[in-house]
C-alpha cells in the first residue's frame, strides 16, 4: 500500500520531489534484488548524503515504517526485498571515493561506490581492494559490507570484514555514529565487526573505510581439467593439504564449462568432468615454486590438460569465463536459483554427490561453479519460470541441498547472507538460546524493528513470499 501522503511529503522535503518514487509502475523496478524473491516497496527514496539517510530514518522511526537499505540490488538472498513494505532506501547516488591514502593504504568511500571502480582508482597508486565478488562490476562496497561478501580471492585474502577498518552508520533512531577507527588492531568490543554482515538489520551504512593492498608483483593463473567433479574435489584437498594456499582456487563442472566455453571461448576443455582455476601471486621466485608444486599435485590427482596463462590477456579471458559463468548458464535455461552453503573441503565429494542426486530426483539441471578452496558451494538450479509449477520443485530442491550441507557439518551461507531466502533454516544450525541472543542484539540496535524486518530470523507468521525469476515474472509460492 502507498505511504500516507503526509509521510511522502515529509520525505520529499528531505531529498527533493524527484527523489521519492511512489508510482506503482515505477516501484516495480525495485521489487527484487538478484534472488528469486520479490515484494514491491511502498516508496523508494533516493538518498544523496548521510544527512538524507539520517533524516529519512528519523521519519520512518517516527511513523514506525520499515526501512530497507538498498545498494545495486545484486544480492542473492533477498536481503534488499521489502517483504513488509515500507521504504526502500536507495544509496547508489552516494558513490564518491572520498579519499585514498597511498601511505596508510586505506580508502574512505561512500556506500554506492562500485566494487571494481575502487580497485581501478586504487590501481593508480599501485593498490587494490581484495574482496572481489563475481558481480564486482555492479555491486557496491556498501552492499558488500552489509552482506560480508567474499569472492574468488577470499581464500587467501579474506572476506569483506577482514578489510573494513571503520564505518559511519545511521542507527534506527536516525543518529549518526562512527564505529572503529584508524588503529591497525581493534581493542575492546568490535562494533564494526558486529555491523559488517548484519544485512541492514542493525544500521544503514553511509561511509566505509577499507584496507587496500599492494598489487602483487607477479601473478600466475593455471587451468586444469579432471575426469569428474569428485576427482577435482580430491585435488583441491590435496593442494591445501600440502600447505599451499593459492590466491584463488575455483571449480566449474561440465555443465558450466560447456555453457562458458560456448559464450567466452576461453579455452576450457569441454570433455572435462570439471575444471579448476588456480591462481597464485607474490614475488616471482616463490610464486613460480608454488605454481610448479600445485601443477604437480593436480597431475598426481588425475588432472590433465594443465596449462598456465601465458599473457595477461589469456589470464583475463580465463577469469572472464569464471566470473561470467552464471550469466552464461542462461544458454541452458532462462532462470536460475542458487544457494551458497559452505562445507569442510574434505566433504566436497559427498556434498556434490548429494547435490547431483537431488537435481536428478527433481529432474532439474544443476550447474556447479564455486569457490572450491574454502568449500563455498554455488549449485545453480536451472529452470524456466514460464512453467509455473516448477518453482515448487526448485524451492524443494534448494532446501534439500542446504539440508545436505548442514548434515555434513557445513553452514547456510558463505558470502551471500541469510536474508529472506534462508531465514527459515536458521534453526537448523542455531538453537533457541542462540537465536534468542541474536534477537536481543537486534533489539538493542533497533527496538521497534524498522530496519530491514523479516530478514535473518525465522518468521512463523509469514505464510508465503513472492518468488520472482530473471524474466521479471512473479508467482505466489508457499514458504517452507
Amino acid at each position: 500500500m502507498p505511504l500516507p501522503q503526509p509521510v511522502a511529503e515529509e520525505l520529499r522535503r528531505i531529498v527533493g520531489r524527484e527523489s521519492v518514487i511512489d508510482a506503482p509502475n515505477d516501484l516495480r523496478i525495485f521489487e527484487r534484488d538478484g534472488s528469486i524473491e520479490g515484494a514491491v516497496p511502498d516508496a523508494v527514496v533516493l538518498a544523496s548524503s548521510t544527512e538524507h539517510v539520517s533524516a529519512v530514518i528519523k521519519v520512518a522511526a517516527k511513523h514506525r515504517i520499515p526501512v530497507v537499505p538498498r545498494g545495486a540490488g545484486t544480492g542473492l538472498s533477498g536481503g534488499a526485498v521489502t517483504i513488509r513494505g515500507g521504504i526502500a532506501l536507495q544509496v547508489t547516488r552516494m558513490r564518491k571515493i572520498l579519499a585514498i591514502d597511498p601511505v596508510a593504504q586505506t580508502a574512505l568511500v561512500e556506500p554506492g561506490v562500485v566494487n571494481q571502480e575502487l580497485s581501478l582508482v586504487a590501481a593508480q597508486h599501485g593498490l587494490f581492494y581484495a574482496p572481489d565478488p563475481s558481480s564486482q562490476k555492479a555491486c557496491t562496497i556498501g552492499g558488500n559490507a552489509a552482506e560480508n561478501s567474499g569472492g574468488p580471492h577470499c581464500l587467501y585474502y579474506g572476506v569483506t570484514t577482514n578489510h573494513v577498518l571503520g564505518m559511519e552508520v545511521v542507527l534506527a533512531d536516525g543518529s549518526v555514529h562512527w564505529v572503529s577507527g584508524d588503529a591497525p588492531d581493534r581493542v575492546g568490543l568490535d562494533l564494526c565487526g558486529v555491523l559488517v554482515g548484519s544485512e541492514g538489520t542493525l544500521c544503514a551504512i553511509t561511509k566505509i573505510k577499507v584496507r587496500l593492498l599492494r598489487i602483487p608483483p607477479s601473478i600466475a593463473t593455471m587451468l586444469a581439467a579432471f575426469p569428474s567433479i569428485e576427482t577435482a574435489s580430491q585435488a583441491v584437498s590435496a593442494v591445501i593439504g600440502h600447505g599451499i594456499v593459492p590466491a584463488a582456487l575455483e571449480m566449474m563442472d561440465s555443465v558450466t564449462v560447456g555453457a562458458v566455453e560456448a559464450h567466452y571461448h576461453a579455452g576450457y576443455p569441454t570433455d572435462a568432468g570439471a575444471v579448476l582455476l588456480v591462481e597464485v601471486d607474490g614475488i616471482a621466485e616463490s610464486m613460480w615454486e608454488l605454481m610448479a608444486a600445485s601443477g604437480k599435485i593436480l597431475g598426481e590427482n588425475q588432472g590433465y590438460a594443465i596449462r598456465e596463462a601465458q599473457t595477461p590477456a589469456e589470464r583475463e579471458l580465463l577469469w572472464a569465463g569464471r566470473k561470467g559463468a552464471i550469466g552464461a548458464l542462461g544458454r541452458i535455461k532462462p532462470n536460475y536459483y542458487l544457494h551458497d552453503g559452505v562445507v569442510p573441503r574434505s566433504r566436497l565429494p559427498q556434498v556434490l554427490s548429494a547435490v547431483g542426486e537431488i537435481g536428478e530426483h527433481y529432474q532439474l539441471p544443476v550447474a556447479n561453479v564455486f569457490h572450491a578452496g574454502d568449500g563455498n558451494l554455488h549449485p545453480n538450479i536451472l529452470f524456466d519460470l514460464r512453467d509455473r509449477q516448477v518453482l515448487h520443485q526448485v524451492e524443494a530442491a534448494g532446501e534439500e541441498m542446504l539440508r545436505a550441507v548442514v548434515e555434513l557439518g557445513g553452514a547456510l551461507s558463505g558470502e551471500h547472507g541469510i536474508g529472506l531466502e534462508k531465514s527459515a533454516f536458521m534453526p537448523w544450525i542455531y538453537n533457541p538460546d542462540d537465536l534468542g541472543a541474536m534477537h536481543r542484539l537486534k533489539d538493542v540496535f533497533d527496538a521497534d524493528g524498522i530496519l530491514n524486518p523479516g530478514k535473518i530470523f525465522p518468521d512463523p507468521s509469514r505464510k508465503s513470499v513472492h518468488l520472482a525469476g530473471r524474466t521479471g515474472l512473479a508467482v505466489e509460492a508457499k514458504w517452507w
